[in-house]
């Protein structure tokens, strides 16, 4: 607009109406232009700024470490249940009315460092096993058996519904140890405990499956919950019905994902931008957030982990971001290959072949990682099986044993994106 003004001021020959228009157009016309423009200007920041790209700011990285050799300062991972870090209390008074009443009851929590297939195994088959107390009287002889611990994977799912609320894309997230992690239970006992009593060790001998036997072992991830306050008071949002709350993000770090943790009457909707974080709700008054920070890793030389850091953070190339720009799909074997070399701990797993076979039983090795997504639209009965073979190309022994259970994220990945198809992973 300016270029156009002053090319017409320009072909003006009479000098003394030429320095009139320009003098009028400079003291208004042309301040109301400069105004509108960068109105526009903010309009256009504003609008690509709320647009969440693919950053890597919301994936999950898990772990696994032994209580004593956890590190309450790591630079990016936490418990996956804070209370984990601390020396877990047995209640001898719900184990004696438990008893009294011969109902069975938790005694402990081990972990099973072997294949998910001989965990499956293990499990459906229902054994007990013999164990023994030791408390502040003597021994005690107990039986027990093991049942699989739902306790980290109902954060999982409790993460998910957090993802649902701020409008982001969920993505499996891959922690291959949780599912390896079974609860003792207290089914018999030779003898009468007593309440006065205390215990001061718990004894489980598992027979064949005693060399898989991990005790005090936590698991990680890079979430951590945060509380924040909004920065000034909220401001009327352009609905004139809701609020804008700005939540700054400077303090806390803008190298970090953040998921607003709230009840979804109370969210509208959120804007992110680099530096903050909006929340549109009808909440009038200024108030604390409670927010869950995906902390971006860091490499570290001193504190090494015995176990590896696995993620479900995607290395795609240029193929893969145009598909996501584009937002097409090509229902292929190479589209399916592509996926499953998408991520970075793909590495380990080469895929061989898929078929396509009607409903029954075979040789899957795999397990269901997203239950709680649920497809209102499809019924589960009936649905054709994707039968997706892998091969192992991980050389390293100690990580054998996560094999299955990174095959089983792989495959729960392709199943988000072929819903109408009951996709089972199994060795080539």
């Amino acid at each position: 607009m300016k270029d156009i003004v002053q090319d017409r001021i320009s072909r003006m020959e009479d000098l003394q109406q030429r320095r009139m228009l320009k003098n009028m157009m400079t003291g208004v016309f042309l301040n109301l232009v400069e105004y509108q423009d960068d109105l526009n200007r903010k309009l256009e920041r504003r609008v690509f700024d709320e647009v969440e790209g693919d950053d890597g700011k919301h994936d999950v990285f898990t772990a696994l470490c032994s209580r004593e050799e956890l590190d309450p300062i790591h630079e990016f991972l936490y418990p996956m249940i804070p209370q984990d870090a601390e020396v877990p209390v047995i209640d001898m008074k719900g184990i004696v009315d438990a008893l009294a009443q011969k109902e069975e009851v938790l005694l402990t929590t081990l972990f099973l460092q072997c294949n998910y297939s001989l965990i499956r195994q293990l499990l459906q088959s229902d054994r007990e096993f013999q164990g023994e107390l030791l408390t502040t009287k003597g021994r005690y002889t107990v039986k027990v058996r093991l049942k699989q611990n739902r306790t980290y994977q109902d954060q999982i799912e409790k993460l998910y519904h957090v993802f649902i609320t701020n409008s982001l894309p969920w993505r499996t997230v891959n922690h291959p140890y949780i599912h390896k992690f079974v609860d003792v239970l207290l089914t018999g006992c030779d003898g009468e405990l007593e309440e006065t009593e205390e215990i001061s060790q718990v004894t489980v001998h598992l027979e064949e499956y005693e060399a898989f036997k991990r005790m005090n072992l936590i698991p990680l991830w890079n979430i951590q919950k945060l509380e924040l306050k909004t920065g000034g008071f909220p401001i009327p949002a352009e609905d004139r019905v809701n609020y804008e709350h700005v939540l700054p993000l400077r303090k806390t770090g803008t190298r970090h994902g953040y998921l607003v943790d709230g009840d979804e009457e109370n969210i509208r909707y959120i804007k992110r931008t680099q530096d903050e974080i909006t929340i549109v709700s009808p909440r009038d008054k200024s108030d604390i957030w409670h927010l869950l920070q995906l902390a971006e890793p860091v490499d570290t030389v001193i504190g090494k982990l015995d176990y590896d850091v696995i993620s479900n953070r995607k290395v795609e190339g240029f193929i893969g971001k145009y598909r996501h720009k584009q937002d097409q799909r090509v229902r292929s074997k190479g589209e399916i290959i592509r996926m499953t070399q998408a991520f970075a701990e793909s590495k380990m797993l080469e895929l061989v072949d898929y078929e396509l076979v009607e409903s029954g039983v075979g040789r899957s090795v795999t397990y269901e990682l997203n239950p709680f997504v649920s497809d209102h639209v499809r019924s589960e009965q009936g649905k054709t099986r994707m039968l997706l073979r892998f091969r192992s190309r991980e050389s390293r022994e100690e990580n054998q044993f996560i094999l299955e259970d990174l095959m089983s994220f792989l495959v729960s990945e392709i199943q988000l994106a072929f819903p109408e198809y009951k996709c089972e992973g199994e060795w080539a």
